[in-house]
């Protein structure tokens, strides 16, 4: 236990504060590019500003308020819009289903009474689609911050740790190491898909070393140079150094940010890790070295105003140089790997709730299900991050671009924790208002600084964050247009009912799963199918899969499903339903077992509920699918489930639940020949041993290619983005499917377009 601590804490070190641990490389060196020191007073006024923005970004707003807004141990941006969903219907898509909600991992505590405030947010948010739409936006423009980050670190800190060589190497230049870092980045992301626990047990003791080193020198030069730049700790400095440099000090903030970034990175990253590991790191190892190490730069520059451009390495021990020069380029890659984490874990979890085109994910621990590589991703922040270093080799441009992104995200989680306050945590309005007006206004001040100098080159990165945008909200609008068309042009229950058992063709044995993405009613496509083949399969399953906004769902509950037609029909529907954090990593034989045990259990249960209820109606509407939900059976673990839809855990008293919800509903008078025990037992064994006997014929899997296309009359705008931008990304993108690894010769497929 106590190694596994160990190895715990080392890995935190590695994965998490790689990022915000290799700041002091360039952080007073981009500062005193855009306000020269003239004086003391100008190191200890930078100093200063330095100290007070470490305290109050990374301490108190991530570590003390922020983790604490995680969804079940997720955080980014994407977990904190899953949470908001849980507790307010604000998702744009319309696929929710009350029974959702009793999912055991959903834990939804409802506003109390007494706050009225928290009921009038949530019916305000319900109830706006402009609001609704205003926050995903926010969201979507947090991610693809994070996402140009994950382009901006490793480009920024392997620079300027190379950069180091300027001061061992007098006669090196400028573009040897461009060079230098090319090889390095190339390196760095190759080594990504070896995993974040294997190349975290490795890379955490060397990070370890790293912040020992900041520690050393810090002291080294606290000692000997000047003690008295303690006196920055009093923030009477920050405003000394405003009243002597005025602009150039603001212009400096740009640089001062850099000391905090990689902040977000704690947040995004937790899925790794818990709170409390992560908050016990920075406060007794990570805060203090990192302070050392900026109190000790200050110390140096305070005897030597002229070494600002190298400021770190200018100040590390001549004895020590290419240790310390070692260490820092380890350190620096490490670094880089801290974002592109962070970046894989809101691609997921955007993925999960339709805001990103389906990519391969790999998942690369048996262990832990967050630790992700996702290859497409991984070579496309390489050859972005090698454009920006090649294109703009200057470390105080990169710095001014890695602001922007830094600062975008870290203001969209500002908001988002302001909503999750007002909302779930319900907490007292005086300090909710407090933590927005502090912190976003101290963020939208940084902004103003690194946004007047976006000319300078950093207008690359934010040029990607609004394309990474715009792929997102692209993907996010044109599944929301094919889902709401889908539900429109749904089959009529009555005219399958008219078609009989029979469905109007041949049945052949064996079992159909017709893939699509409705949660109720019978797909369109389905009918497609009909006219198109020559017979269709004795038994049809409808298998919508479906994500709900948790993180995890329990085995016991994947699967909810619920008769389609009378019971000669065989048909069924199955909603498969996934958290975000949730591994797909089933293959197609599993499934279908998984599948068919389920549907038995359902089956069973089924019969149970007739027996008890003498319900004779066997078939499902729109209108039925909706009273079914006021039907309730009670599970021995408290858990509420619906009769009609009834999930599929293991109940250890099943006729005793069901017999407590029985009392509480007025038993309907049976037709005028009542089935005998018998008779509902061989009726039972009848299906099946149906359900068996279509097993052993074999399973095919139908899947509907659903596209969608502008009609004429629309927008040319509308036009552009559905027929060209949407149609290009869903060609391109991975095939819900292709997680089940399903053979060709079980597959059949259908495509249609619908007009939007």
């Amino acid at each position: 236990m106590i190694l596994r601590k160990f190895l715990l804490a080392f890995q935190t070190l590695g994965i998490v504060f790689g990022d915000v641990g290799t700041s002091p490389l360039y952080t007073f060196s981009v500062m005193f590019s855009k306000a020269p020191v003239n004086g003391n007073e100008d190191v200890l006024g930078a100093l200063s500003l330095v100290l007070y923005t470490l305290i109050l970004v990374p301490l108190i707003k991530y570590v003390l308020i922020v983790l604490w807004a995680n969804d079940d141990g997720e955080g980014g941006t994407f977990a904190l819009y899953s949470l908001i969903c849980r507790h307010a219907k604000v998702s744009l898509l319309p696929n929710q289903l009350p029974s959702d909600a009793r999912i055991s991992s959903f834990r939804l505590k409802v506003p109390s009474a007494e706050l009225e405030r928290s009921l009038k947010i949530k019916e305000r948010l319900e109830t706006s689609l402009t609001l609704k739409k205003l926050l995903l936006m926010l969201v979507l423009a947090g991610t693809s911050m994070v996402i140009a980050d994950g382009v901006v670190t490793p480009a920024m800190s392997v620079m300027s740790a190379v950069g180091g060589l300027k001061v061992g190497v007098s006669g090196i230049k400028q573009d040897e190491v461009v060079m230098i870092s090319v090889a390095f980045l190339v390196i760095l992301f190759s080594v990504q898909k070896y995993g974040t626990s294997k190349v975290g047990i490795v890379v955490g003791p060397t990070l370890f070393v790293w912040f020992c080193s900041l520690a050393g020198i810090g002291i080294y030069n606290l000692l000997k140079y000047d003690t008295h730049v303690l006196r920055a700790f009093n923030p009477i400095h920050i405003y000394y150094f405003f009243k002597r440099n005025s602009t150039k000090a603001w212009y400096s903030l740009g640089g001062c940010l850099l000391c905090v970034t990689g902040s977000e990175a704690m947040f995004a990253d937790l899925c790794y890790f818990s709170v409390r590991s992560v908050q016990l790191t920075f406060v007794f190892v990570v805060l203090p070295c990192l302070l050392l190490g900026y109190l000790g730069q200050a110390a140096y520059l305070m005897e030597n105003h002229d070494d600002t451009t190298q400021a770190f390495f200018s100040s590390v021990p001549s004895g020590a140089f290419w240790p310390v020069l070692l260490i820092s380029n380890i350190a620096a890659l490490i670094a880089s790997r801290t974002m592109t984490t962070a970046t894989f874990s809101c691609i997921k979890q955007s993925t999960a709730l339709g805001c990103f085109p389906r990519l391969k994910i790999v998942h690369t621990s048996r262990k832990f299900m967050g630790q992700i590589y996702i290859p497409v991703m991984n070579w496309f922040l390489l050859f972005f991050s090698l454009v920006l270093v090649c294109k703009i080799s200057s470390i105080y441009e990169i710095g001014n671009a890695y602001g922007i992104a830094e600062l975008g995200v870290m203001m969209m989680t500002t908001i988002l924790v302001t909503l999750v306050m007002l909302l779930i945590w319900q907490i007292n309005i005086i300090i909710v208002l407090s933590f927005a007006c502090i912190f976003l206004g101290l963020e939208l001040t940084f902004f103003s600084s690194v946004l007047w100098s976006v000319g300078d080159g950093s207008w690359i990165i934010l040029l990607f964050a609004i394309v990474i945008f715009l792929i997102m909200y692209i993907w996010n609008y044109g599944s929301k247009l094919k889902y709401e068309t889908e539900v429109k042009q749904k089959m009529s229950m009555d005219l399958l009912r008219q078609l009989g058992p029979n469905l109007g063709t041949v049945r052949a044995p064996g079992i159909g799963l017709l893939y699509n993405e409705l949660a109720k009613g019978i797909p369109a496509i389905f009918g497609h199918f009909l006219t198109t083949l020559p017979a269709v399969h004795s038994m049809i399953i409808f298998v919508c899969i479906k994500y709900v906004p948790v993180p995890v769902v329990p085995q016991s509950e994947r699967f909810l499903f619920r008769r389609v037609c009378p019971k000669s029909f065989h048909i069924f529907r199955c909603v498969a339903r996934y958290g975000y954090k949730d591994v797909r990593k089933e293959n197609h034989q599993t499934f279908e077992q998984l599948l068919i045990e389920s549907i038995e259990k359902f089956i069973r249960r089924e019969a149970q509920e007739r027996s008890l209820e003498s319900d004779g109606d066997d078939g499902d509407s729109d209108s039925e699918e909706e009273h079914s939900f006021s039907r309730v059976l009670i599970a021995p673990n408290g858990s509420v489930y619906s009769l009609g839809v009834p999930l599929l855990t293991e109940f250890r008293d099943a006729s005793k639940s069901s017999a407590q919800a029985s009392t509480s509903e007025e038993v309907k008078p049976e037709s005028s020949s009542s089935p005998t025990l018998s008779d509902a037992e061989q009726s039972l064994e009848k299906e099946l041993s149906f359900i068996r006997k279509a097993k052993e014929s074999g399973v095919v899997y139908l899947l509907g290619h659903g596209d969608i296309r502008a009609r004429k009359d629309s927008w040319f705008i509308k036009k552009l983005v559905i027929n060209y931008f949407y149609a290009f990304l869903r060609k391109n993108c991975r095939r819900g499917i292709a997680n089940l690894s399903v053979p060709h010769s079980h597959l059949i497929q259908v495509g249609m377009t619908y007009m939007v």
